[in-house]
């Protein structure tokens, strides 16, 4: 699930080097922290936060296949 948010967050942004993903465990879901370069940050959420919506939606259905609960954050 972390590589999948990498490689799409990676794709979206001009400096794919300083894309992360941290995995956090929270109250029985996990949690996936994305931080991107500051100048990059419009573009992973796009417009009206369309983008990050459609990220959240991707890894919450790979998430539903594992019986997962799964969270992205855009720090």
């Amino acid at each position: 699930m972390k590589s999948l948010i990498e490689v799409i967050a990676k794709a979206l942004v001009d400096y794919p080097d300083a894309v992360s993903v941290k995995e956090v465990t929270r109250d029985r879901a996990t949690v996936y922290q994305l931080s991107v370069h500051p100048d990059d940050m419009g573009k992973v959420i796009g417009k009206q936060g369309r983008i990050a919506k459609s990220l959240r939606t991707v890894v919450h259905a790979m998430a539903l296949k594992h019986n997962q609960k799964v969270t992205v954050e855009i720090i």
